[in-house]
């Protein structure tokens, strides 16, 4: 009887921990997935479940570098011991300890009692911190493995001679595990992260320069209204006697007309230079006027009247106003181009800007009357590199419907009758 009482206690414990250890790895997995740009609420989350199940005190992730190791993150150890080893500062690995064992061996290295061990009988320094500071005993070093590569280890100490179980040591082991998969996840975002910018500015200098032609009317309009105050202004002042109130005032016109020109190249430069994406309060309206104004020439060019429908007292969004404004640039470009081909009919871009409450945010169109879409463009039309023009690369959309979903909103196409389409997209309140 009492063999079947173990047995079932036993069971029971057995059961408790496979609980706590799924639970632990549905944590390490939600952290990925919530952080899949920043390591430290994973390193965190880690660090936490596994000292927790493996009954340790403390616990702590080492990255070695060319010239050592640095401490990525740890939990548990007292102030004194986090003054003297703070984190991020590389030192080096010291013949004899046990990260000189691990990185030899790579395998995990257990030290029953530190403070018997060789090392600290050497007076090595990170084992002597570890058992002066921290009155740490046992310790558990297993490695971090990346394509059979040693990257780090992920440790555990316990302030009491106790040394840890196989089951706990195999537990340390699938932490590591899922550690390495955090990093190269990690990795592969950040570089897919920045493969997409590069993309979205190369995307957004090839849009201005297709917009050459209306830049440069841009520009000449108030160089030329300068040129003309100025000469107004000399005109003022060879009256007898001179008519200074006029020259004054043309004067002003000149500082007016100076200023809108570097507003316009100050625009056209924040288009074209690669600055990180910023997080502001962006007034949706004027922002896309200012988008508006740049393809002006360029619709005038290809015949193609514009109308704007903007609603008065919407919210600002939240976001980057370059990379909003790149967005309608394309969809203002890409519409002004579909309707180039067509021969006969009207050339109509209608912009429009409204609230939507359900969704707390503004709603943006832009339609035009050009050729429509096909059932196949439709659902093909936001894939990389899917185009339907000759010299097109297929990224345009793509990029503009990965800025739009950053901004936490949506962007879709639909058909319009008879003729055209109208691209939508939403943007979430600030």
């Amino acid at each position: 009887m009492r063999h079947l009482v173990r047995s079932r206690s036993e069971l029971q414990r057995q059961v408790t921990e496979l609980v706590e250890q799924q639970a632990a790895i549905s944590e390490v997995l939600r952290a990925v997935a919530n952080s899949p740009h920043d390591l430290q609420p994973i390193f965190d989350t880690i660090l936490i479940n596994a000292t927790r199940l493996c009954r340790a005190t403390f616990g702590g992730f080492l990255l070695f570098e060319e010239k050592g190791y640095r401490t990525a993150a740890r939990i548990g150890p007292n102030p004194v011991y986090a003054e003297q080893r703070p984190l991020g500062l590389v030192y080096p690995i010291r013949q004899g300890d046990p990260l000189a064992r691990l990185t030899e061996s790579g395998s995990p290295v257990h030290i029953a009692d530190l403070a018997a061990d060789q090392a600290y009988l050497r007076r090595d320094p990170l084992v002597v911190d570890l058992v002066e500071l921290t009155d740490v005993r046992t310790c558990l070093l297993v490695p971090l493995l990346k394509d059979d590569e040693l990257i780090g280890a992920l440790g555990m100490t316990r302030e009491q001679v106790q040394p840890f179980t196989d089951r706990q040591i195999d537990l340390v082991r699938d932490f590591a595990a899922q550690t390495t998969i955090a990093l190269e996840s990690t990795r592969r975002e950040r570089q897919y992260r920045e493969a997409q910018m590069a993309l979205a500015h190369a995307n957004r200098v090839a849009m201005m320069g297709q917009l050459t032609a209306s830049i440069t009317h841009e520009v000449k309009q108030p160089i030329a209204a300068a040129r003309n105050n100025a000469r107004a202004a000399l005109n003022f002042m060879d009256k007898n006697p001179p008519d200074l109130g006029e020259v004054r005032e043309a004067l002003g016109c000149i500082v007016d007309d100076a200023d809108r020109a570097g507003d316009i190249i100050d625009r056209i430069r924040d288009h074209i230079k690669k600055v990180p994406a910023r997080k502001d309060a962006v007034e949706i309206n004027d922002a896309i006027l200012e988008v508006i104004a740049l393809t002006r020439t360029e619709a005038a060019n290809n015949s193609v009247s514009v109308r704007t429908q903007l609603a008065e007292g919407l919210p600002r969004v939240q976001g980057d106003r370059v990379q909003l404004q790149q967005v309608m640039l394309n969809l203002i470009v890409n519409a002004i181009q579909a309707m180039s081909g067509i021969g006969e009919g009207a050339r109509e871009l209608q912009i429009s800007i409204d609230a939507v409450p359900s969704e707390g945010g503004v709603r943006v169109g832009v339609r035009d009357t050009g050729p429509g879409l096909s059932p196949e463009s439709l659902s093909r039309l936001f894939e990389p590199f899917y185009t339907t023009k000759p010299e097109g690369m297929g990224m345009g959309l793509s990029i503009c419907r990965s800025i739009i979903e950053a901004h936490g909103g949506r962007l879709w196409a639909i058909p319009c009758e008879p003729q055209g389409a109208l691209f939508q997209f939403t943007i979430p309140a600030d």
